[in-house]
């Protein structure tokens, strides 16, 4: 339990409630779940009231989403920091993916409460994980590489990310057939090339399978060629 505090002074409002914040986002390290925050816990935890708790947070949904927010400031660094150099537009994309899916498995509780609950309108952490992605889908529709509405891209290419790493945060002990970082490229292959293809072809003009076999054969044996004379 913490030291009571005394009554705070005129000016440490903003103090107070980054110490509400720190003593919250304790609780959930390490509980590993949410359930352990509540109000009293972290009041208790900061030495204040529980009162001096709800004058800054109202209830406990609005502490802890404003607790698990704080973690998306550290996504946008990681963001910028993996793409900033990185001059091809695609390879860039997959590199945010990356970066995406890594953070989801290091920030396990925090990806819960703001991306696997139901919520009544779009959740701000949401939003700025959508926005991180669709930036970077945009950068590859204005190359050419993707076509289409930079938008509706990005939503296919999120979905996918997210539901990967949605089930490994739900599901850990199922036995998965690759490692957690080779699964996520294997995700992103997928996505990021399907949609390169799929955005070029009508939606009712896929061939019987043996030619669209064939057609995805010749296509990979020119990229293998490519790869050669370019390494």
């Amino acid at each position: 339990m913490g030291a009571k505090r005394t009554k705070a002074r005129p000016g440490e409002g903003d103090k107070l409630r980054g110490e509400i914040l720190s003593a919250a986002d304790a609780l959930l390290g390490e509980a590993g779940t949410d359930e352990a925050l509540t109000l009293r816990a972290v009041a208790r935890r900061t030495g204040v009231s529980t009162p001096s708790v709800y004058a800054h947070f109202p209830s406990r949904d609005a502490l802890l989403e404003a607790v698990c927010l704080r973690v998306w400031d550290e996504l946008a660094r990681r963001m910028h920091e993996h793409a900033v150099e990185v001059a091809d537009p695609m390879r860039a994309l997959s590199r945010r993916a990356r970066v995406y899916a890594r953070f989801a498995l290091d920030h396990p509780v925090q990806y819960r409460v703001l991306l696997m609950r139901p919520s009544g309108g779009s959740s701000p952490g949401a939003v700025a994980c959508f926005r991180y992605l669709a930036d970077a889908t945009a950068a590859c529709v204005r190359a050419g590489i993707l076509r289409g509405e930079p938008e509706v891209l990005a939503m296919g290419l999120w979905s996918a990310m997210h539901g990967c790493v949605s089930l490994l945060i739900a599901q850990p002990g199922f036995d998965w057939p690759e490692e957690p970082e080779a699964l996520i490229d294997t995700v992103i292959r997928m996505a990021g090339l399907g949609t390169a293809l799929a955005c070029r072809v009508p939606r009712d003009a896929i061939p019987p399978s043996a030619a669209l076999a064939d057609d995805l054969d010749e296509l990979a044996a020119g990229w293998e060629v490519a790869a050669d004379r370019t390494g």
